[in-house]
């Protein structure tokens, strides 16, 4: 990691020593933003921000994200989440604490197409993409020169449905090795393999173009140029083992019409699938999504 971004990483975490994140969902009754508020309270924290949904009012679920500030954060860690978890236990929350100085370690996979790993690059080096990119995988050797032009570890992991179980058992490898919090797919063209899913669930998030379900497969742009598609989008999400069907973050369009020839599609194509992934990444990173069912609510 080069030495202007380590001192931006360094400050935040400075600036950020006292600050919690709080995510929250349960059966929706009242007395739920009372009682978190009170807790919070009685240990002198002071909510920053607060962002609530409830599917229904009559017996839904309710969602709430609360940032705060509160004195000694650091100190009073284990107390407080002991604290929490006699109110979660009464309104049967699931719920998660995190501390904002403490940076998620990415790990980034990507094929021949860089378009989305070089926004991603360029949104941590500018530190609008808080995170360690704690390494880069790839099936090809497109992406090294500009991977470890920044000091970021690259490795070349040649793969193909023959031997995908033997690359995956080296990938879990160095993400335990790297301790990842979370994997971003930037165009990696390998299907992950079910036991790769569960070991990472919620933690990969992946971008294709949205033109699915209509044109699944091979050369999708080709074919939709065929159609005379008004519309090239793309979508961010969580992976499962359903292909391309995990709970959706983030999904954007672009407008093209008849003078638009395929490659200019690419282009537009590659130019929304990038901005989509990159905001969807941000968020993931500052806790602003639950997953429900298949489902996200990002606040």
């Amino acid at each position: 990691m080069n030495t202007f971004i380590n001192d931006q990483i360094e400050s935040f975490k400075e600036r950020n020593q006292n600050r919690g994140r709080l995510l929250v969902s349960c059966p929706d009754k009242p007395g739920i933003v009372s009682a978190i508020s009170k807790f919070l309270f009685s240990h002198s924290a002071n909510i920053i921000e607060s962002s609530q949904y409830s599917t229904d009012p009559e017996g839904g679920i309710f969602f709430i994200r609360i940032e705060f500030e509160c004195p000694n954060l650091k100190e009073k860690a284990t107390e407080l989440e002991q604290q929490f978890a006699e109110i979660a236990q009464q309104f049967e929350m699931e719920w998660k604490l995190t501390h904002v100085y403490q940076i998620k370690k990415v790990a980034i996979f990507v094929s021949k197409e860089l378009h989305c790993l070089l926004e991603l690059l360029w949104e941590w080096q500018s530190g609008d993409l808080m995170a360690d990119i704690a390494l880069v995988i790839s099936n090809h050797e497109e992406a090294r020169d500009v991977v470890e032009g920044l000091n970021i570890p690259f490795y070349y992991i040649p793969a193909n449905k023959d031997i995908r179980e033997q690359v995956e058992e080296e990938q879990l490898k160095l993400l335990k090795e790297y301790e990842i919090d979370v994997i971003v797919l930037a165009r990696y063209m390998q299907i992950l393999t079910p036991k790769f899913v569960a070991a990472n669930p919620n933690k990969i998030i992946n971008i294709h173009h949205s033109f699915l379900p209509a044109f699944i497969g091979a050369r999708p742009y080709e074919r939709a140029y065929g159609r005379g598609v008004k519309l090239i989008g793309a979508t961010s999400h969580y992976v499962t083992n359903d292909l391309d069907e995990g709970p959706i973050i983030e999904q954007d369009i672009s407008r093209v019409d008849h003078r638009d020839d395929v490659d200019r599609l690419k282009k537009i194509g590659r130019a929304v699938e990038r901005s989509v992934l990159a905001r969807a990444v941000k968020w993931h990173l500052e806790d602003r999504i639950i997953v429900h069912q298949n489902k996200t609510i990002v606040f």
